[in-house]
């Protein structure tokens, strides 16, 4: 079986704002929600910059009996997909369960943070000190396991942890069990929320964060010659997947179609990925081919663009690669600059920035690329959006351990 597969919901939490809208708008803007890390002291690191949550309020979503149930990241992850199933029209709750809808979610770190936020409490307090709920807080499945619980989803239901790429995963899993007539409706996203002192000082150590101190903004530096790294930060995205015929019966907006997904591994290195970028390149290939087109007609591609050295240089040098010199490059544009980089999150919420870019018909810039360090014909949308009409979009995520995911999305007239 083979089956159709549109986006008809929206769902966010970032640093650069609550909501889909209030997102776009944002990035439309040019605006970064990039400051200097508050949630502790980070003096002690080279890097002290992060994409931070400010305006969540947990008890605003959920009533107090429930909310003892979630941490933060299960939180974020419960929360943005309320807003995507309200924003696509739908109601679900645990009283009146489905069976024909399921949950696609990713993470890199799951509850981390607040594992060690409990730890640091148990040092001092003993035993005594351990929430009752602790031992469901932590583990990584605890955000697709909250959301059928609060949702009534009891189909297919699964939390990768692919690093970097586990939002875009979770999508395009999720897209593969629709296809597949597993599921007919699948929320899928991903959601983050890692900063703590010992996360944080742990990719601080590796030296892969972004050394800016004085100007917090302009710390993430996608494909800009004076990049040092990525930013870390808060967020999660939810997208509502449904079986086309089934959401065009009900009358559902659509933002997008998915017709591409792949997954593979550099098999190389856990931080580095292939100089020549060719699991990154086969990658692409996959996503084109199952879309059954070629990279020429992907009219704008969300690149990973973490800010790093090397992942930006790779990546430029995989599409052009892929793409032969005799051909005119897609539009590119990175927009980690404008949400921080909330690891396993950050795939989810591109490909919501990708469906709405199609829908809209505008790509968003790439902010603080001054000095654009890129190959020759890399075609690379910088600082402010471009209207564009747009037919494919490709997004691109390269993730710690090698992992590689690229989805493709389709305008719907």
């Amino acid at each position: 079986m083979s089956r159709r597969v549109v986006i008809t919901g929206l769902g966010c939490l970032t640093a650069l704002g609550t909501g889909a809208e209030t997102l776009w708008k944002n990035l439309l803007e040019g605006k970064s929600g990039v400051t200097r890390l508050t949630r502790f002291d980070p003096s002690a690191f080279h890097a002290q910059c992060a994409g931070e949550i400010n305006d969540f309020d947990p008890r605003a979503w959920f009533p107090s009996h429930k909310l003892k149930r979630f941490d933060r990241y299960a939180q974020f992850a419960v929360a943005v997909t309320q807003q995507a199933l309200q924003d696509a029209g739908l109601s679900f709750d645990e009283d009146h369960p489905r069976a024909d809808a399921g949950v696609s979610f990713g993470t890199a770190l799951g509850g981390i943070a607040n594992a060690e936020h409990q730890h640091a409490a148990f040092l001092e307090k003993g035993p005594d000190s351990i929430p009752a709920a602790l031992a469901l807080q932590v583990f990584g499945g605890s955000a697709h396991s909250n959301i059928a619980i609060y949702f009534g989803l009891r189909g297919y239901g699964t939390t990768n942890s692919n690093s970097c790429a586990s939002g875009t995963v979770a999508v395009g899993e999720a897209f593969r069990v629709i296809r597949d007539g597993i599921a007919n409706l699948m929320v899928a996203g991903a959601a983050e929320a890692p900063l703590s002192p010992l996360t944080y000082g742990a990719f601080d150590a590796i030296k892969s964060m972004s050394k800016e101190i004085n100007n917090p903004s302009s710390a993430c530096r996608p494909f800009d010659k004076k990049r040092t790294g990525f930013v870390m930060a808060e967020g999660a995205a939810a997208l509502i997947l449904e079986e086309r015929e089934s959401a065009l019966a009900r009358g559902a907006r659509i933002y997008a179609e998915v017709v591409g997904y792949s997954l593979n591994n550099d098999a190389y290195h856990m931080t580095s990925s292939l100089p020549e970028g060719e699991s990154a390149i086969a990658a692409i290939q996959s996503a084109l081919t199952q879309a059954g087109i070629t990279l020429e007609e992907i009219s704008y591609i969300n690149a990973h663009a973490s800010g790093t050295t090397m992942n930006d240089a790779t990546e430029a040098k995989a599409i052009l690669k892929l793409l032969g010199s005799t051909k005119q490059c897609p539009f590119i544009s990175g927009t980690k600059a404008a949400t921080g980089h909330p690891l396993g999150a950050t795939g989810a919420i591109e490909a919501l920035i990708s469906a709405l870019a199609l829908h809209r018909g505008i790509i968003p810039g790439t902010i603080n690329c001054d000095e654009p360090d890129v190959p020759e014909g890399f075609n690379l949308v910088r600082n402010h959006p471009l209207r564009h009409s747009l037919d494919y979009v490709l997004s691109n995520s390269f993730g710690f351990g090698g992992i590689n995911s690229c989805l493709v999305l389709r305008a719907v007239p």
